[in-house]
């Protein structure tokens, strides 16, 4: 644990599974597995939203993801034309979770992970407003299974929140990307002087300053900056300690002048983030992007460190999740490496 994570012990609805029955299925079995070695970690780091099931099994191409009892299923499409997954796979993964955890088929929610063109988006899905809240580290956040292709936490950076919260005490700290601003929410519990949360989204930008009041955070140091991030760098006038850039692989949002797409763009988010660094400052890099290169070269006066293994969760068996590196002006500090969770 990089700071403390609650006053009060939390307690969390972590429940036991059912083993009273058939253990033949591998499929159940690698879950069943899964979630008992998880379990012991999330009692303790007060956590109850993780990744129980991630593509273990050939014949099974899911992830499932636990957010406090109810359960969202990631099926990967072998192309776009696809139109679900197979009846017979749904039907296994649905008896599956629910004879283990005793739980209902209303609190399974199914996204569909396709393999789309450059130019189509994700589009909200539903208009349930199904918010309902769970824990990370003892923080507590809002997220919505029903209605966006994500949830309002990406549960692969949960690492990489702690990593940044740990470099973030007495700092002020700019979030670019800044979806549901759940890095911002970390730093802020670890002592960040401020931060400043910039997304295209008004959803999102209301989403982060609920998940603020959702932790009892003052919002008199916090701003909340709806724009294009390439085009805040370009008139931000103010400097900051910490500059995180977690974009989106590719965007065509119909409120941008232009095609995003992160292996063109990155080069211009780093370098204009670096003229609002501070002396001794350092900027968080990530993407999604398989396919994504980094070339260092380009970046002659600063200093660059990939730390992609220190920021992948103990729950996630697909390594190539998402790639990060730190930069900065000075020799990386070592003291601001997180060792991995201990699986």
């Amino acid at each position: 644990m990089l700071y403390p994570i609650s006053m009060n012990k939390i307690e969390l609805h972590l429940p036991p599974l059912e083993e009273n029955e058939d253990k033949s299925c591998h499929f159940k079995n690698r879950i069943r597995k899964n979630y008992k070695h998880i379990r012991k970690w999330a009692k303790r780091s007060e956590t109850n939203c993780f990744r129980i099931y991630d593509r273990d099994i050939k014949e099974y191409p899911v992830s499932i993801d636990f957010y406090g009892g109810q359960f969202c299923i990631h099926y990967y499409f072998s192309h776009y034309q696809e139109l679900g997954p197979p009846p017979e796979l749904e039907n296994k993964v649905i008896d599956t979770l629910t004879s283990l955890f005793s739980t209902s088929p209303d609190c399974l929610f199914w996204k569909n992970r396709i393999k789309r063109k450059k130019i189509e988006q994700y589009e909200k899905i539903d208009a349930s407003d199904a918010y309902f809240i769970v824990y990370e580290y003892g923080l507590k956040f809002w997220v919505n299974l029903s209605d966006y292709l994500d949830t309002g936490l990406f549960l692969d950076h949960r690492e990489t929140r702690q990593l940044i919260a740990k470099a973030s005490q007495g700092k002020d700290l700019l979030n670019l990307f800044a979806y549901t601003s759940t890095f911002s929410v970390h730093a802020t519990a670890a002592g960040a002087t401020s931060t400043t949360n910039v997304d295209l989204s008004n959803t999102y930008i209301h989403w982060s300053q609920e998940n603020f009041k959702l932790n009892n955070i003052n919002l008199s140091n916090h701003s909340y900056v709806r724009a294009d991030c390439l085009k805040f760098l370009e008139e931000e006038s103010l400097t900051y300690d910490l500059i995180i850039i977690d974009p989106p692989t590719i965007s065509r949002s119909k409120k941008m002048e232009y095609f995003f797409d992160i292996q063109v763009e990155y080069f211009k988010l780093i370098t204009k983030a670096q003229r609002l660094l501070r002396p001794n400052g350092l900027i968080f890099f990530s993407t999604n992007s398989r396919h994504f290169f980094f070339d260092q070269t380009l970046f002659p006066t600063g200093s660059v460190r990939d730390i992609t293994k220190q920021t992948l969760p103990l729950d996630f068996h697909n390594q190539k999740i998402h790639k990060s590196w730190i930069i900065s002006d000075i020799p990386f500090p070592h003291s601001y490496v997180a060792k991995s969770p201990a699986k």
